[in-house]
Parts: C-alpha cells; structure tokens; sequence
C-alpha cells in the first residue's frame, strides 16, 4: 500500500459518510418540489415549478460532480445540452425540462437516497469496530467487567489482562484490512453510478465525437488544400518561370549557333545557370512536401539538421522509440519546423528548446521559446495552420503564452486513428 492509499481511503470514508447528509437532504427537497409541481399542475403554477425542480436537481448534480472530483478523484463532464441564444423565462422553463439530463440528475437523487443509506452504515458500522477492537488493550481495564468467550475448540478465553486483550487488536487489524477493500469497492460503486447517470449519455457522447470528426476532417481538407494551393503558387511562380527561361534561352541560342557561336555559348552557359537553380527549387519544393531525411533516417536527424538552419539556438532532445508512424513523424516535422518559422519571425526570442517524446498512444511534441509571448490561435495565422496540419491526424495544439513569455506550444499526435 502505498503512502497515499490511506489518505485515499480516509477521503473515501469521509465521502461516503457525507453523502447519506447530502442525499437526504436532496430528496427530501426534490421529492417535495415534485410532489407540489404535480399536484399545482392544473394550473399554470405548476410547469414553473417542475422547471425550478429540475433546476434544482441540475445544480445539486453540479455540486455532486464537483464533490465526486474532489473526494474520489473521479471526473465527470457536464452533460447537459449548450444553451440557444434565445433567453427569457419561458425558453429556459422548456430548455430545462426538455433536457433528459435534468430528468437523469433528478432519478440520480432518487436512486441515491437508499444507495447512501448502505454507504452509510457500511462506514459507521466497520470502522468504530476496527478502531475499538485495535485500541481495546488499552482501555479494556476501565470497563466495568471483563468477558469471557467461549472457544469452538473446548475452553474459555478470559479477557483480564493487556496480554490476554491483544488477539482483539490482532482481529481488529484483520478486520480493517477487510474494511479497506469494502471501503473503496463502495467508493468506485458510486464513482461508476454517478458517472453513468450525471455524465453524458452514450447517445450524446457519440454525437459528439461525431462531430468533432466532422469538423476535424474538414480542417483536414482545408489543410490539404491550402498546401496544394502553395505547392501550386511555389511550381508557378519559382520552378516553372525558371524553365521557361531556360526553354527560351536555349530557344535564343539555337538560333544564333552557326552566326554567333560566341553569343550562342553564353545563351546555353546562362540556360544551363538557370536549369541548376531550377533543379535547386525543386529539391527544396519537394524537401517541402517530404524531406528525404526524415523517411530515411527518422525523426532525430531531420530534425537536428532543421534546427541548424536555425536563426537562433534551438536544444533538441527526441525520444520516439519505437519509430512512430510515417504520418505522424510527418505531422511533427513539420509543427517543428512552422513552429520556429513562426518564432524567428515574430517571437523575438533568443533561445528555443524542442522537445519530442513517444507515449504507448501517441507522440508529443513541445517547442518552448523565452519571446515575448502574447501568441494565440487566430483564424489564418500560422498557429491555426498548425492546428489545422495537427487535426488531420486528430491531433491537438495547446498554445500557453502569457505576455512576456515563455511561449510553450504542445502537440499531441496520436499513433492510432
């Protein structure tokens, strides 16, 4: 057991005792409410104050969210619906009881009321025994008579002594030690019954991810078309002008070869100038769309001879044992590379440090740079299209950059998708 276990347990106990309070009160007011919401339901009353019940039971759910957090280290997320733009009392009344999780956060309180009474007398029951029956040598001499039990063997065990007292400690501890596993099955009982009702349903967490797949493939096409778009422009305006020049100088030259053979040597010497930094254009499009680096070698080296061509000092440390996949070593190159782009341009820094590191699920790329902070995540600016790249993989950027720096951006690349 380790040193935080008892702290746990203790925390555990502390809940399950405080809920059969918390329970009882929340029932007792709710199946009130409810009770007089129906019976004034022939009357206009009566709706309000069903909504106001439900409101009830949704705040009481918050709280109990919170609590659960707190005392069993359990997080639940809220459940309930976005609220509409519309206000005023009547969309709110419809909002909140049409919103099956105020009707789930209701049969919660329900549900819990017997539910903490167990919890309850499972706690005031064993611990007191155990503590008694631990410290029972100590005290045993001030009660009025010993006792004497009789053994299934044949016999008597008199207790009159500290000596003859200590088995009972001896049963008390064997006793908690049994206390313990019952104490923390009935804190995760409730851990699971809690998250099962105040979380969201499977049909809303479903729909959720649904759209956010959504919204991360269509950032991914966005994504993929931008960077067509730019290999476009770069093929147009570098590459392909630069073999029109040399299709156009070789055009010259072949013209003037048998009367100008001197003019026509330095045409062809200017073509071939022009073809070699056609060829260089090229080499640095296609390093743009896929270094040949980092295919062959991995992540580490691609990335050291990134950093070289640095403006300022960048410490590299990569650890992505086992070699993650091709798109994702893909994706964090690149972060890297937009990242100090983005840095040398903008970030006035002096110093940056990139750190990679591989989980059993993904891998995590952190650039931190001591500029002067003050970055975010705008439509069109460079930390969007990183998020962008990062969200075809379903990856997340996180952004931290108070003003004044330092500015750590975290990547999340998932190895599976």
């Amino acid at each position: 057991m380790t040193t935080r276990a008892p702290s746990k347990i203790a925390k555990t106990s502390a809940f399950l005792l405080m809920n059969f309070f918390l329970s009882t009160l929340w029932f007792v007011l709710l199946v009130s409410l409810f009770a007089t919401s129906i019976g004034l339901s022939v009357v206009w009353i009566g709706v309000p104050l069903l909504a106001v019940t439900l409101a009830v039971a949704r705040g009481a759910a918050s709280l109990e969210r919170t609590w659960t957090r707190t005392m069993l280290e359990i997080d639940i997320p809220s459940p309930y619906r976005p609220a509409s733009e519309e206000t005023g009392l009547l969309p709110w009344m419809k909002r909140t009881i049409t919103d099956p999780a105020s009707w789930r956060d209701f049969g919660y309180w329900m549900l819990m009321f017997p539910v903490s009474i167990v919890e309850f007398v499972s706690v005031v029951v064993f611990w007191p025994v155990v503590l008694c029956m631990v410290a029972y040598p100590l005290y045993f001499g001030t009660l009025p008579a010993y006792f004497v039990v009789d053994l299934p063997m044949g016999g008597e065990w008199e207790v009159n002594s500290f000596t003859n007292a200590l088995p009972v400690t001896v049963l008390g501890l064997l006793l908690g030690l049994l206390t313990v596993p019952l104490i923390r099955g009935l804190g995760r009982m409730h851990g699971l019954l809690a998250s099962s009702i105040l979380g969201p349903s499977r049909t809303a967490v479903l729909s959720a991810e649904t759209k956010r797949l959504a919204a991360s493939r269509a950032r991914g096409v966005d994504s993929a078309e931008a960077e067509r778009r730019r290999i476009e422009r770069d093929l147009h305006d570098g590459a392909q002008q630069r073999l029109v020049s040399v299709a156009m100088t070789l055009g010259r030259a072949k013209t003037k070869m048998e009367s100008d053979p001197d003019g026509a040597r330095e045409l062809i010497a200017e073509a071939h100038t022009d073809a070699k930094l056609a060829i260089s254009e090229l080499r640095d499009l296609a390093r743009g769309i896929y270094p040949s680096v980092l295919g062959d070698r991995g992540l580490d080296p691609a990335l050291s001879s990134l950093i070289s061509k640095c403006p300022i000092p960048v410490d590299l440390s990569v650890e992505v044992e086992p070699r993650p996949p091709t798109a994702v070593e893909s994706a964090a190159y690149f972060t890297v590379a937009e990242t100090l782009t983005n840095i040398a341009k903008h970030a006035g820094a002096t110093r940056a440090q990139v750190r990679v590191t591989r989980t059993d699920h993904s891998v995590v790329v952190e650039v931190t740079d001591n500029g002067k902070g003050g970055a975010e995540v705008r439509p069109g600016g460079g930390l969007a299209g990183l998020a962008d790249r990062a969200a075809t993989i379903d990856g997340v950027v996180v952004v931290v950059s108070p003003v004044g720096g330092p500015t750590v951006i975290r990547t999340e690349l998932p190895c599976a998708w």
